[in-house]
């Protein structure tokens, strides 16, 4: 049985149900000696505990799109089949334009909380090594025929850690928050993409290339990116790409946009942090070197020292020691073209996926002041 959906969470309140109702109608009718009728009781008040501690979780996990399956709770599951050592280009040697298109079967998405409209498939990304799923959600503009010779600018969405690829489709509702404006033109329109980013059992990735245990970056910036322009009428310049994240997708979304400007323009922060150590089970955390190497901070500095800071606009918003200082630090570094816009966040309830909710309409008006359209060429041939 699924972990996430009504299937499960059902099951769990028939259980609990059950676990409560016990211990009236048996409390007094159990026979045998003492200490056998004194362990039936605990027994049914231990069964009684258990199951409401798991209608908790369910009801935490399915608002919060914390964990996908059972493999990703219990951590039995791995989704890297190969890590080779791919350099700082993250491409291994190879050249993105001399790959050949990697066209995918989409279907509708398994789990009716991400909403309607939203399609998935499942990726084995041929640089990576990493196989997992994605989300696609279309802007409503995407079949009209007045917008068929234009190529959409893409957001790719990235949940925190421990967190799901259907965490801002189903948590955030962005998808729904989204089409209605775009179909009253106050938000210009864009494909959503939403990766699997639990790739490590007990770990996270921190979006990093670590040869031989997982290369998250090249998944996220080279393969899904590649996909995604490959099956769909996507842009494929800078100017039409962009990242948005929460909490350690925050700090992703930052990274990887500051470290390749030569894919995204823009990059969305809600409640992220620079230092990747802030993240206990963060693999660039334990890494000394990587630590450095991909806090945004360090990346901006040596970008400036090179005399070629990134053209890259970030959107920083956080609460006062939660993602606000980290926004504050960023737009003290930044120097043209890198733009850090940052927005204090006041009593907002915490660390918790109804505040960025909220920040949605927000986070995508900005977002349609960054990112462009392209025109379609004629010669060009993409998928639905």
């Amino acid at each position: 049985m699924s972990l996430t959906g009504t299937p499960f969470f059902l099951t769990s309140v028939t259980l609990l149900i059950v676990a409560f109702v016990l211990p009236f109608a048996l409390w007094g009718r159990i026979a045998g000696p003492p200490l056998l009728r004194g362990l039936a009781r605990l027994l049914m008040l231990l069964f009684a505990q258990v199951t409401a501690i798991t209608v908790v979780f369910v009801m935490v996990n399915n608002a919060n799109n914390l964990y996908d399956t059972w493999d990703d709770l219990l951590g039995t599951g791995s989704h890297v089949e190969a890590a080779r050592d791919l350099g700082p280009d993250g491409m291994g040697g190879q050249q993105i334009r001399n790959e050949p298109k990697q066209l995918q079967r989409f279907r509708p998405a398994d789990d009716p909380q991400v909403g309607p409209g939203v399609q998935m498939t499942d990726l084995r990304g041929r640089i990576s090594g990493v196989a997992g799923e994605v989300y696609v959600w279309l802007p409503p503009q995407y079949n009209d025929p007045a917008y068929r010779n234009k190529k959409f600018p893409v957001v790719e969405l990235l949940p925190g850690y421990p967190g799901s690829a259907k965490s801002w489709m189903g948590s955030l509702r962005v998808a729904e928050q989204l089409q209605p404006l775009m179909q009253r033109g106050q938000i210009r329109p864009v494909i959503l993409v939403a990766p699997r980013t639990n790739l490590l059992p007990g770990a996270d990735t921190g979006c990093v290339n670590l040869p031989g245990k997982v290369n998250a970056d090249s998944w996220l910036t080279v393969d899904v990116r590649k996909m995604i322009i490959d099956n769909f009428r996507a842009g494929d310049k800078p100017d039409s790409w962009a990242l948005a994240g929460y909490s350690a997708g925050a700090h992703c979304a930052t990274k990887l946009a500051l470290s390749h400007p030569d894919r995204y323009r823009a990059a969305v922060s809600l409640s992220g942090y620079n230092d990747p150590a802030l993240e206990r089970d963060s693999l660039a955390g334990k890494d000394p070197k990587l630590r450095i190497e991909s806090n945004p901070m360090h990346i901006l500095k040596s970008a400036n020292a090179m005399g070629r800071p990134p053209r890259t606009a970030l959107y920083v918003t956080g609460a006062a020691g939660d993602g606000y200082q980290a926004g504050l630090g960023l737009r003290q570094l930044a120097r043209f073209p890198t733009t850090v816009d940052v927005q204090q966040i006041s009593g907002a309830g915490g660390h918790t996926t109804a505040v960025w909710k909220q920040q949605v309409p927000q986070v995508f008006q900005w977002l349609g002041t960054q990112l462009r359209a392209e025109p379609q060429r004629p010669s060009a041939q993409h998928g639905s």
